[in-house]
């Protein structure tokens, strides 16, 4: 996740209350969102950025997940994903990301 958008979410935890920001993300493998969870939940893992120490425990999603693309439009989820997804490891990605919210969300 790069340093702006940490800074973004960091402000938004603030504005907001870390338990009222779900974050989605879409990355296109399991460990790149597995990496962008953990820097939303743990902090940033290469202490580069504006999250570093700082564990907001935020609630982190694929926009593959099954629970997230449920609440999607049908027609919009194929138009927007679904070409995509046929060539992603979704089995990877949600392993990753069940792993993440399991060690690090504070707010379920």
């Amino acid at each position: 996740m790069d340093l702006e958008n940490q800074k973004r979410v960091k402000e938004f935890a603030e504005e907001f209350g870390p338990e009222n920001l779900v974050v989605l993300l879409g990355a296109a493998e399991g460990e790149g969102a597995g990496l962008a969870a953990e820097t939303v939940t743990a902090g940033d893992p290469t202490f580069a950025g504006p999250l570093t120490g700082v564990q907001l425990g935020l609630t982190t999603y694929h926009v593959c997940e099954p629970e997230v693309k449920e609440e999607f439009d049908e027609a919009v989820y194929d138009e927007q994903v679904g070409m995509m997804e046929m060539v992603l490891d979704v089995d990877d990605i949600v392993s990753e990301m069940s792993a993440i919210r399991d060690e690090y969300c504070k707010y379920l």
